[in-house]
């Protein structure tokens, strides 16, 4: 340890203490002086106080009750501060113990700053800062917060850290069976996608909302996010921003494709790219005629209803399991076919397992392994169509087909002449 350390350690804790000092000073900056609990300077010396303790525990012989001191301190000084914050308390008419939590955090992100990991104690002052500092903007989110937002988040939580741990892993049945864990995951991710576009809808409105949603989900599933908006379509949701949102989805999993291929098999770039990027501006671009002319505000939060609905959206998780092992157990079937029509078949339910395994097979051809990838996000562009049409309201259904028909076919044209020029 340098003989400078304890020096720089004290001087971050009483650097939290400034800095926690100045948010509640600025609050209370009105206050007369003598009627304000704690301000910067006394922050300040609560941030040295808990430094001091620190350096004390440290120095302490080798065969000391670790901890003993400090907790003697830190319980000494939070019933000090509490006694003085409850008479300001009783003479203010307020009731917030806001200021002497804060207090408490103060120094104990001290005495942390002294005895353990500088950036940790760094980090926590800068977090309880800007908690502090949300005040306004947290009560806020909170009095628009409906009953039945906080339900799905809760639900979407114990979905996640729950239930998922509990399930197990191992695949029942032939073909490689069917993963009560892939199945719950799936569910998960739909209902993710769904909450995501509620919250994108509510801040954006609808047409800019579900396009900004349907980007995100497209990074992870264009598939999920294609299935969730006819879900939502049928329920009586608005149809072309949902069309739109999942044109967009379909437009990001285009250039994931690509950057997938491109990172795993840059041979085959100069035959799949040129295709995977028109692909992706066609689908954008059909995404921006399906809102056009709105002004991004014609959808009220009140009128938004569920952010998801957990019956459907297992259902939805379900089917999607269901295709998956209709899949392998064709591929399972036709493996002497070769592997584009494995491929093929396989892009039914995901291209980026296709495009992992084709780029990874050793010695492939240059064609062979084009020709898999593009049979894979073919099929899948065109079972993503089907799933609208059959499970979303028609205008959904036919609006996004119409899409993906363009985008299919000036998607194969164009790889058509890649392969021609390259090839």
């Amino acid at each position: 340890m340098s003989e400078f350390e304890p020096y720089y350690r004290l001087a971050l804790a009483v650097a939290i203490g400034l800095l926690v000092g100045v948010e509640r000073h600025w609050r209370e900056r009105e206050a007369a002086p003598g009627l304000r609990t704690a301000g910067i300077r006394t922050f300040a010396l609560i941030g040295m106080l808990g430094g001091c303790t620190g350096l004390i525990e440290k120095a302490l012989p080798a065969g000391s009750q670790v901890g003993i001191l400090t907790g003697i301190i830190f319980l000494a000084f939070s019933a000090v501060f509490a006694w003085y914050k409850l008479r300001e308390a009783v003479v203010e008419g307020d009731f917030s113990v806001t200021t002497v939590v804060a207090a408490m955090a103060t120094f104990l992100f001290g005495v942390l700053a002294v005895l353990s990991d500088l950036r940790l104690a760094a980090a926590g002052g800068v977090a309880l800062t800007a908690i502090l500092a949300s005040r306004g903007p947290l009560h806020q989110f909170i009095e628009r917060l409906s009953w039945v937002e906080l339900r799905s988040a809760i639900i979407l939580l114990a979905m996640t850290f729950v239930i998922l741990p509990l399930l197990p892993n191992t695949p029942y049945g032939p073909f490689g069976g069917i993963s009560l864990r892939a199945v719950w995951t799936l569910a998960i991710l739909l209902a993710a996608i769904s909450f995501v576009g509620y919250v994108a809808v509510r801040l954006l409105g609808s047409g800019r909302g579900e396009m900004a949603a349907g980007a995100a989900g497209g990074l992870v599933s264009s598939t999920a996010v294609t299935l969730e908006n006819a879900r939502r379509a049928a329920a009586g949701g608005d149809a072309d921003g949902l069309a739109a949102g999942a044109a967009v989805a379909g437009s990001s999993s285009y250039l994931r494709t690509g950057a997938l291929v491109l990172g795993l098999a840059p041979s085959l770039g100069w035959l799949l790219l040129p295709s995977f990027i028109v692909g992706a501006l066609v689908m954008a671009a059909g995404a921006a005629w399906l809102v056009r002319g709105r002004d991004g505000a014609t959808h009220e939060a009140g009128t938004m209803g569920n952010p998801f609905d957990l019956a459907g959206v297992i259902k939805m998780a379900l089917f999607l399991g269901a295709v998956g092992f209709v899949v392998r157990a064709a591929s399972a079937a036709f493996g002497s076919a070769g592997i584009v029509l494995a491929s093929a078949l396989a892009g039914i339910g995901d291209v980026d397992a296709v495009t992992v395994t084709v780029a990874g097979l050793p010695k492939l051809e240059v064609g062979i392994g084009a020709s898999a990838i593009a049979a894979a996000v073919g099929t899948n562009t065109v079972a993503k169509a089907i799933y609208a049409v059959g499970a979303g309201s028609r205008r959904y259904g036919w609006r996004f087909a119409l899409v993906s028909a363009a985008t299919l076919l000036v998607g194969t044209l164009v790889f058509w002449l890649s392969w021609t020029l390259v090839g």
